[in-house]
């Protein structure tokens, strides 16, 4: 009887009456053939510039309904957290792609509402895995992203290879309306570097399957899990003396990293303005490596000691790492100060071009970093939180490939 039931109502619903097609065009019903109402499953239905705000109902907080439905791939990264809180806060859904443990993404559901972070597990190699987890989205925001190499992933496949084909799905799946892609200021196929040449590529790729995506490009992040004043802090406190690579002459903008997710979601809220532009994003003040380790060491109060590396030492020490990685059956051990492609990126100035759009654009105005946003090194204080464990055990567990 149930049966018969089940498919009689699902007879009733091919003959598209005025109300069953009003309530499918705002819930796409799941069909063998459609995403969306009369919209064919693979045919691109990107939203073009002016085509208003994506937000339905209000945002009146983590009970109300934004009328976003956000699959974020690499959230359960450093950056990743801050998006999914934002837009946790204003009543979206947000699908959360991982690969790991299932306790990757335990710390997230805690942001939201019940039921609106919905963990999803997945393969990035396996397309049909990448498009389950988008298939009931409406936005799609890619912070997938490692400055270093492994044995399985390299720097062309996390950073380039991937995010084409999330915007090739994303372009056949038909009821994508914003496509955000997060890189790295700097990037550009003439730079020394390979992940910001990655990037580059990432972007073009991206762009050339989807012209409407909008592309975000930070500078160093700086917060409490970040990868810059965390090693650095820690390396101090065990050694007595931090290595200034270069002799910290290279200037570098850092951003707080609470204020990258604001421009994410900044972006979402628009009237479709932001909509295939590029946004370089950097803190109001441009800092030399040196000056950013005179901060830290003022925030753990310890007496500033400096060894100056050159750049080809440096190169030399962080070496064997790169040559071994795919020589020996042991995985390597994560690179931390000597990054050999951190070290060559390092051989130029990172900071906001110019002519750039910036958070300005997306009417935001960043954080200073001296202040509360390195506040967290606090903890490396003698007889401070956490003092004496080691850098992963003060950084969250991240899932990045």
């Amino acid at each position: 009887m149930q049966a018969i039931t089940r498919k009689l109502g699902h007879q009733s619903l091919k003959h598209h009456s005025p109300a069953i097609s009003s309530f499918k065009s705002l819930y796409p019903l799941s069909d063998d053939h459609y995403y969306g109402y009369l919209t064919p499953r693979y045919a691109s239905n990107l939203a073009t510039g002016g085509a208003g705000p994506l937000i339905r109902k209000g945002t009146g907080g983590r009970s109300s309904v934004s009328g976003i439905v956000a699959t974020v791939f690499g959230a359960t990264g450093f950056l990743g957290r801050y998006v999914v809180q934002q837009l946790a806060k204003m009543g979206s859904q947000v699908l959360v792609p991982f690969r790991g443990s299932e306790d990757s993404p335990r710390h997230l559901k805690l942001m939201g509402d019940l039921g609106q972070i919905v963990p999803m597990k997945y393969n990035p190699r396996d397309e049909n895995s990448v498009k389950a987890v988008m298939a009931k989205a409406n936005v799609v925001i890619n912070l997938i992203g490692r400055d270093y190499e492994t044995r399985n992933y390299s720097f062309d496949e996390v950073n380039l290879h991937i995010a084409e084909q999330l915007a090739m799905i994303a372009k056949e799946h038909g009821g994508i309306m914003r496509f955000i892609q997060v890189s790295s200021l700097g990037a550009s196929p003439a730079s020394s570097s390979r992940l910001l040449r990655a990037k580059a590529a990432g972007e073009e790729a991206v762009t050339r399957e989807l012209p409407e995506a909008t592309i975000l490009r930070p500078s160093v992040m700086i917060g409490t899990e970040d990868r810059i004043l965390n090693p650095w802090a820690f390396f101090a406190k065990k050694y007595g003396f931090l290595p200034l690579i270069g002799g910290g002459s290279t200037k570098i903008q850092p951003v707080f990293v609470a204020d990258v997710a604001s421009a994410i979601v900044s972006s979402l809220k628009d009237n479709g303005t932001s909509m295939g532009k590029v946004y370089e994003l950097g803190g109001p003040d441009i800092y030399t490596m040196h000056d950013l380790a005179e901060l830290m060491f003022d925030m753990i109060r310890e007496w500033p000691r400096y060894v100056n590396v050159p750049f080809p030492i440096a190169k030399a020490i962080a070496s064997p790492r790169e040559f071994l990685l795919n020589k020996v059956p042991t995985p390597m051990p994560v690179p931390t100060i000597f990054n050999l492609d951190a070290i060559k990126a390092l051989a130029t100035d990172n900071v906001v071009s110019k002519d750039a759009l910036t958070f300005e654009d997306l009417g935001l105005a960043p954080h200073k970093v001296k202040g509360y946003p390195v506040e967290f090194l606090i903890q490396y204080r003698k007889g401070g939180p956490n003092y004496g464990s080691t850098v992963s055990e003060k950084m969250s567990p991240e899932s990045y490939p």
